[in-house]
């Protein structure tokens, strides 16, 4: 019989290939990789704070919440530099650097709070966050994952053909009636969103190649965009869901296969596209 963590963290993973493989091919065809970095900083600077608010309160479930909120108000505020003229490069060098900045600080004043208060195993939290760890996902942790995974599934529905518009001639959209500040707004909502909800699944440090590669590997395969995203999706899931079940096999960290199997696949065709 199955184990009970084990099945849940394959639910999980059914999830997280879900949202990734849809949202990778449009944060390749946007050119967007680069925001990932950002939502890297906003949700550690998000965990920071909640650890500390989190301690100060005895209530250890803000870090799940501040760091999503954190990660959303950081796309949002890049978003926002872009529309008003600034370069993706620009508005993500500029945000991202001052939130690293405020988690080095944070760090700080989150090991001031430990030592005045009993002992908790933030350690342990602040790993699960760097390197996610899939197996200790709690029965509300994946409640919290599915609900939230649905509505952002069923935003991305509903915007899909949109954001592809905006990646492609957003002059072309506005002139046919669309509001490219929206769309814009709504997937980097997106993106932060996702972000906020994976990141104990997938950890920080795996977070930005499992979002970029397998819309990479899909762009370099696949001739349409149906097939884009039919690949992107196909190789999320495979590798999402076996990698769980090497990982339980093996007792290794699932993300960590699930990286070093997209790497090793989008190097092969890079070299392969080189001799050819």
């Amino acid at each position: 019989m199955i184990e009970e963590y084990l099945f849940r963290a394959i639910l999980a993973s059914l999830m997280v290939g879900t949202l990734l493989g849809l949202l990778s091919p449009l944060i390749n065809v946007k050119g967007i990789a680069f925001l990932t970095h950002a939502t890297f900083h906003a949700l550690l600077f998000g965990a920071v704070l909640g650890m500390i608010l989190g301690l100060v309160v005895g209530n250890l479930s803000l870090i799940f919440w501040i760091s999503l909120i954190v990660a959303i108000v950081v796309v949002i505020v890049i978003a926002e530099m872009e529309i008003r003229g600034y370069s993706s490069d620009t508005a993500v060098g500029a945000t991202a650097g001052i939130v690293a900045g405020l988690t080095v600080l944070g760090f700080g004043i989150l090991y001031k709070v430990m030592a005045s208060r009993p002992y908790f195993g933030l350690s342990e939290s602040i790993v699960t966050y760097l390197t996610g760890e899939i197996f200790l996902i709690t029965l509300n942790d994946l409640w919290m994952l599915v609900l939230g995974g649905i509505i952002a599934f069923a935003i991305m529905l509903a915007f899909y053909r949109d954001f592809i518009y905006l990646s492609f001639d957003p002059e072309g959209l506005e002139s046919h009636g669309g509001n490219a500040r929206f769309y814009l707004m709504v997937l980097y909502f997106l993106v932060g969103a996702i972000g906020g909800l994976i990141v104990k699944t997938v950890g920080l440090i795996t977070l930005q190649v499992l979002a970029v590669l397998p819309g990479a590997i899909a762009l370099t395969l696949s001739k349409d965009l149906r097939g884009l995203i039919g690949l992107s999706l196909g190789i999320t899931l495979l590798t999402q869901v076996s990698s769980v079940i090497l990982g339980y096999l093996l007792d290794v960290p699932p993300s960590g296969l699930a990286t070093v199997f997209l790497g090793a696949l989008y190097g092969a065709l890079m070299v392969r596209r080189r001799l050819t």
